[in-house]
């Protein structure tokens, strides 16, 4: 788990230190406290690899020149054996250190010798980490934002596992409450008016499913006997899934009461939407560990026992027959009712006692929640729940993420999933590569609203992203492959050969590789792996300017080694980042 930036940072810092003890030592400044500095990535590489502010917050207690406090720094700093070949002083007293051929030798060789680890660090010390995301309601097929959910929560996760979390992924099935309620209505509903005179005489015909729907409901998708209102479900798959019913078992529900209807056709239909699910996010390459069913916490007692943990907490009353929790005590808008004057609990009990179960009863470190736009709201009840509770609210952490658009032709799609003409997570899919959905999805942080570009995601052009990250990895085989060919071997790293790496485009390079474990750290505290993407195409994009303007064949066999030996590593970076976020790493194109 090298992290070479992180030590020339630590090395800068104290070789600054020792430098100022030095000159305190031999009475050139007085004995005062160092005050906190800065030491940075410059702007400007013209500006050295790292700089420091040191010279200038110490003017004040040393009583002296910014600028000439740093040149009295750098007459005693020690530079051998380290990580810089120089350091010089530069405007008002910033200090700029350089680094020597061996660091950026290093680098190269902790790529080459750390694999497919490379990238990875300590930061989550191994911390369990819960991240629930999709949760697509089962009652039909995943629409878009779902699209966008599973690549954001997917790649979430192996960011998390990279930097050192112990993670597990889970998909939490509504299959309780008000949309199992409504799935079954609308399933009886279109169940009726299959076995209608009308609807009978139809199915005699033997019609495809798109010419039956066509004539038993017309274009509106309704028909005069048992209406549809505007409550219910009208998508195709309510549809296929009554006539396929009926198709099986025939009329036999037409005579029963309407919750023994809906009962039989939610125990019908049901697993086989939440099978969809499996298979659809399967070949989106999402496995989870867990998929945890709502309807066991209403089984086990879980629901009963959170309503009198709230009850027992002091914040709940009772109004109008309805039992309240007090979420304004935590900050929230308004209060909550927790159950109805009926005696049913809400929404609102279930999904507490879920994450209750996911922090408190599996004791997961911290639980990651991947939310649409329209959940904002739900955020300070969840967490006014927690805390009423006793459990951390810190230990949640949500992340909204906004709506996509689909734009084909430069024109957006205009989406209706009520009507059944949304597209579908299954139809995406069918229409672009797996590859360009996990990674569009990415490339913008989570909370951000996005324009999908389905002709750029098919295109094999340097514009689609992926292609051009792909494509880099690619030309690394291919420039591998030829050598092959020709006999020429790359020999393992050694530091002599690397004293020949010259080039800015080289330079530049080797220290973005550097920076990855730190990538990886920051779009974990972030929570956004669009910081990785971000950085694959930044990878992409200095390798091809490398090879476009450094020969690697025909060159000495110094440079030509090293240029090979760096061309592995950038190809090695590539592919952790690839694999991590499960896209192909096509060796040719």
């Amino acid at each position: 788990m090298t992290n070479l930036i992180n030590e020339a940072f630590a090395q800068a810092r104290e070789l600054v230190m020792n430098a100022l003890g030095a000159l305190v030592a031999d009475g050139t400044f007085p004995a005062e406290p160092i005050p906190a500095f800065n030491t940075e990535i410059p702007a400007d590489a013209k500006n050295g690899d790292i700089s420091t502010n040191a010279a200038m917050v110490c003017a004040r207690p040393f009583k002296s020149n910014p600028r000439k406090i740093a040149e009295n720094i750098i007459s005693k700093v020690q530079l051998t054996g380290t990580f810089f070949e120089k350091c010089e002083v530069a405007g008002p007293g910033f200090i700029n250190f350089f680094y020597s051929k061996d660091w950026y030798a290093q680098v190269i060789k902790s790529v080459l010798d750390e694999g497919e680890k490379y990238g990875e660090t300590d930061m989550g010390k191994g911390k369990s980490v819960l991240v629930e995301f999709v949760s697509a309601n089962p009652t039909g097929p995943m629409h878009i934002g779902n699209a966008r959910g599973g690549a954001i929560g997917d790649c979430l996760a192996a960011v998390l596992e990279k930097a050192g979390y112990n993670v597990a992924r889970e998909f939490y099935i509504n299959d309780a409450g008000n949309q199992i309620e409504k799935f079954g209505k609308s399933l009886s509903l279109r169940y009726m008016q299959i076995c209608s005179d009308a609807g009978l005489e139809i199915c005699k015909k033997g019609l495809d499913m798109e010419a039956f729907c066509k004539e038993i409901y017309g274009e509106d998708g309704n028909r005069e006997e048992f209406p549809m209102p505007e409550d219910t479900y009208r998508g195709m798959d309510i549809i296929e899934h009554a006539k396929n019913y009926f198709d099986e078992y025939g009329a036999v529900l037409s005579g029963q009461s309407e919750e023994d209807r809906k009962k039989s056709l939610v125990e019908y239909a049901l697993p086989k939407n939440i099978e969809v699910l499996h298979n659809d996010l399967a070949k989106y390459r999402i496995h989870y560990d867990k998929w945890f069913k709502e309807s066991t916490l209403h089984n086990d007692g879980s629901v009963a026992e959170i309503i009198e943990k709230l009850k027992a907490s002091g914040h709940t009353y009772e109004q109008d027959g309805a039992l309240w929790f007090r979420t304004t005590d935590f900050g929230d808008e308004k209060d909550r009712v927790l159950v109805r004057e009926n005696g049913i609990p809400t929404y609102l009990v279930p999904d507490i006692a879920y994450h209750y179960n996911k922090l408190a009863v599996r004791k997961f470190d911290k639980a990651v929640d991947i939310f649409g736009a329209d959940h904002h709201g739900y955020i300070p009840r969840i967490k006014a729940s927690m805390t009423a509770l006793g459990v951390d609210a810190n230990r949640l952490d949500i992340v909204i993420m906004q709506m996509v658009n689909l734009v084909r032709n430069g024109e957006k799609y205009k989406l209706s999933k009520r009507s059944g003409k949304a597209i579908t997570l299954a139809t995406l899919l069918d229409e672009i590569p797996i590859d360009a959905a996990r990674f569009f999805f990415n490339l913008r942080e989570p909370n951000s609203h996005f324009d999908f570009d389905l002709d750029l995601a098919v295109s094999q052009s340097s514009q689609n992203p992926v292609y051009y990250v792909q494509y880099a990895h690619a030309r690394i085989c291919s420039v591998m492959k030829k050598m092959a060919e020709e006999g020429i071997e790359v020999k393992p790293l050694d530091k002599q050969s690397m004293q020949s790496l010259s080039t800015s485009e080289e330079f530049e390079l080797v220290k973005l590789m550097a920076t990855l474990p730190n990538v990886i750290n920051e779009a974990a505290k972030a929570y956004d792996p669009a910081k990785v993407t971000k950085y694959a195409v930044d990878i992409a994009t200095l390798y091809h300017k490398f090879y476009n303007n450094c020969r690697i064949k025909g060159e000495p066999e110094d440079v030509m080694q090293a240029r090979l030996s760096l061309s592995l590593a950038v190809k090695q970076v590539i592919k952790n980042i690839l694999d991590m976020l499960k896209i192909t790493c096509p060796e040719s194109m």
